[in-house]
């Protein structure tokens, strides 16, 4: 079983938004998923439970210290959405399943800010610093056209001690499926295919890494 682990200690930067596509992209490539939902507000878990009948179900638990001990037998992909401020001690439940970290960042200097003190707290995870457990950066809800996000990304480049593996637009696309359970990789249409393509480095990486 392939599990990873999505954190960052600011709320609000797209946690939930790459458990779900990613869900989305095992499943519908005939995975067995599911979620591990450590947030308090279990949007997660509301999302997998929305899930029409006409696409791959996922499968959603709440998290907790034995939370791997109630997935299904079969699971092949286990995604673990944990909570805004989340710390090492929240972290621990999940760190030796983990087969990779992911941190979503926002363009924003504030987020910027959060996020490096985040990485420093991984740093000092045992796994980590081993070379055991990678971590990878993902940009999220970026304008790539505007200076801004182009500024960013190059600051997260140049001072975070992981590598940023993805960069991800901006789009209500994500906004409204997630109302429907669904995700981009439900879809085959031409409209979702530059969306689909934003995500391409990002799961080659978690290949490479796993």
């Amino acid at each position: 079983m392939l599990t990873t682990l999505v954190a960052s200690s600011k709320g609000g930067c797209g946690k939930t938004t790459l458990v779900t596509q990613l869900a989305t992209h095992w499943a519908q490539a005939g995975k067995h998923t599911a979620i591990i939902d450590a947030d308090r507000q279990h949007s997660s878990l509301r999302w997998a439970g929305r899930r029409p009948e006409n696409v791959p179900a996922v499968t959603a638990i709440e998290g907790s210290r034995k939370a791997f001990d109630r997935l299904p037998g079969d699971t092949q992909r286990a995604i673990v959405d944990t909570p805004a401020g989340v710390d090492e001690k929240d972290m621990e439940p999940y760190l030796d399943k983990a087969d990779v970290i992911l941190v979503p960042v926002l363009p924003s200097t504030f987020d910027l800010d959060a996020t490096l003190d985040f990485l420093k707290v991984l740093q000092g995870i045992s796994r980590v610093k081993r070379g055991k457990l990678p971590v990878g950066l993902v940009g999220n809800r970026l304008k790539p056209w505007t200076n801004a996000s182009q500024q960013a990304m190059a600051e997260l480049a140049e001072r975070a001690p992981f590598p940023v593996v993805a960069e991800l637009r901006d789009s209500q696309a994500y906004v409204l499926l997630t109302a429907l359970g669904k995700g981009i990789f439900d879809y085959h249409s031409e409209n979702v295919r530059g969306h689909q393509d934003d995500w391409a480095k990002l799961l080659r990486w978690i290949k490479r890494s796993t």
